[in-house]
């Protein structure tokens, strides 16, 4: 049985274990609560709390998720009191001297972890926002400061937004939580980005992925167990397209759960695990579900709470509900909900599953065949406002007294004042406004035509509270426009040709105009002579000469030519 105690104001969870005591203290506080240019500010405390205990002798750790922040420990009895203890006072009087330390630690944190699949879901389903930030940088770490630290402690980690749980017989001795008062905060309303569902994006990921949102269930639950296994089945074990396929279910903490399936693929047989993947959803869909799967997936549910550690299991999970108001059930409950789900109940959680979906395929392919709109990589609206083409290529940049436009040619961006999440601010003048639907528009000013003042109107158009500064940059990470490049003189010139060809013209003009005067002047004359015939001899002789005089301009162009 799990006992419901009280720890110094502190919720606490008691349950028995056969195995070494561990415990763990949770609070109700994680990156969906922070903004985009102030995340990292939860992770940041966590660190800090365990910073001075150094490297101990007991297993330690602490994890930062969306929706909540737990720190853990397994030891004995004293190790576990000593390590609870220590974090609630290092949380209620802050070591900051550490503060620059640890911020590079988590960059460095950041930068050496591996991509995984399903990183940039977040950011599509819910946009640069609450349950979107796990998908981003920890971009606020930067201008936090030991202040910012302590008002975030004074409201999120408190007494009442804290639950403690233990697996062992008993609350350890001198165990003390001194923390400070405050409410339990509730779980932030999800956003969305995606106008209408079931959508898809393309990812450079060799996978393909679904995302949904359903109610938490027992049924939904299941169905995880029993997509998994049609998944196993139908692109591994049938075709063998795929090595992996598994599914996840993780409650949000607002009465919805995750639900996620995933199945890789090599590069020559994307095609084959996008389209298996589907045809396992609609098989479903359409009421197709093996009722050996479901009875498969309860009886593997049953033999894990028939286990003597069960209660010990249940504990984080436990806690987590009890601070979000979700109802807890005991043992029993859960078995007769579990006992009772029908193949009617998978086939509606199906419907869930596929109203909310959204999919991610490998790159070069679409899922619109299927029935999934593409998620919006441009914005519907533009700005008003003057517009400074780029200096290089189509489109450029409109300024509006709300916003601001990107101009492109596969699509217009988007970003207006009120709804940037973060712009990020380089020393060198560029600016990356993220906008709260994760639309991101990139300002560089050495290729745009921007008068002068425009960044800086930019600036003070977007809150202060958004503005995020990024280290300077080098010369050679800065883009400039390409010069513009002179043609190369062509092979066999010299330098007298076009000397030649302007004396050329200038004899062929005098020598053309003078014997254009005589020939005009002798067919004006009324009375004719012995020595017409002469002149005659001499304009004729003339013009000759003239057309070898403009001989070199034309052999010498066709030349250049």
């Amino acid at each position: 049985m799990i006992q419901h105690l009280d720890v110094d104001g502190v919720p606490t969870l008691l349950a028995p274990t056969g195995g070494p005591m561990h415990a763990g203290l949770t609070f109700r506080v994680g990156t969906a609560d922070e903004t985009l240019a102030r995340s990292g500010i939860t992770h940041l405390i966590e660190h800090l709390a365990l910073a001075p205990l150094g490297l101990a002798d007991y297993h330690v750790n602490g994890a930062t998720a969306p929706a909540f922040t737990t720190f853990h420990t397994q030891g004995s009895e004293a190790d576990i009191a000593a390590f609870l203890t220590a974090v609630c006072g290092h949380l209620s009087d802050l070591p900051v001297a550490r503060l620059d330390v640890e911020k590079e630690i988590l960059r460095t944190e950041w930068s050496s972890r591996g991509s995984a699949a399903v990183d940039d879901i977040p950011l599509w389903r819910y946009g640069a926002r609450d349950f979107g930030l796990s998908s981003y940088p920890e971009w606020g770490l930067g201008a936090l400061t030991a202040d910012d630290l302590r008002q975030w402690v004074a409201r999120w980690f408190t007494r009442e937004n804290a639950v403690l749980w233990i697996a062992g017989d008993r609350v350890p001795t001198g165990l003390r939580l001194t923390l400070p008062g405050g409410v339990r905060q509730p779980v932030p309303v999800a956003s969305s980005a995606l106008p209408t569902t079931p959508a898809y994006f393309v990812s450079g990921a060799r996978a393909v992925v679904l995302d949904s949102v359903v109610r938490r269930t027992t049924a939904a639950s299941t169905f995880a167990g029993v997509l998994e296994r049609e998944l196993y089945r139908s692109l591994r074990q049938d075709a063998g397209l795929s090595y992996t396929t598994t599914t996840g279910y993780e409650p949000r903490g607002d009465g919805y759960a995750t639900l996620r399936a995933l199945a890789d693929a090599l590069a020559e047989k994307q095609d084959a695990v996008l389209g298996g993947f589907i045809d396992v959803l609609a098989k479903m869909r359409v009421g197709r579900i093996e009722q050996a799967d479901l009875d498969a997936t309860i009886a593997k549910r049953e033999d894990l709470l028939a286990t003597t550690e069960v209660d010990a299991a249940r504990l984080p999970g436990y806690a987590l509900n009890l601070l979000t108001g979700q109802p807890n059930l005991t043992l029993d409950e859960y078995r007769a909900e579990l006992k009772a789900v029908s193949i009617a109940d998978l086939h509606e959680v199906v419907g869930e599953v596929t109203a909310s979906a959204l999919l991610m395929v490998p790159g070069g392919h679409t899922a619109d065949w299927a029935g999934f709109t593409a998620a919006p990589t441009h914005s519907a609206d533009t700005v008003d406002g003057p517009t400074y083409r780029a200096r290089e290529g189509a489109g450029g940049i409109r300024l509006g007294i709300d916003g601001v436009t990107y101009l492109r040619t596969d699509g217009h961006l988007t970003v207006r004042y009120a709804d940037c999440a973060a712009m990020l601010a380089w020393p060198d003048g560029a600016r990356q406004l993220i906008g709260a639907d994760a639309i991101v528009l990139h300002i560089e000013p050495t290729m745009l035509g921007l008068p002068p003042g425009t960044i800086q109107a930019i600036d003070a158009g977007v809150p202060a509270d958004r503005h995020v500064t990024m280290p300077a940059r080098s010369a050679d990470q800065i883009p400039q426009p390409k010069p513009i490049e002179r043609q190369p003189e062509p092979a066999g010139r010299s330098w007298w040709e076009v000397p030649v060809m302007v004396l050329s013209g200038l004899g062929t003009l005098l020598m053309g105009g003078l014997f254009l005067l005589l020939t005009i002047g002798m067919f004006a004359a009324e009375e004719s002579s012995e020595d017409d015939a002469w002149f005659w001899g001499v304009i004729v002789v003339g013009w000759v000469l003239t057309v070898i005089l403009a001989l070199p301009i034309v052999l010498l162009k066709r030349r250049r030519r």
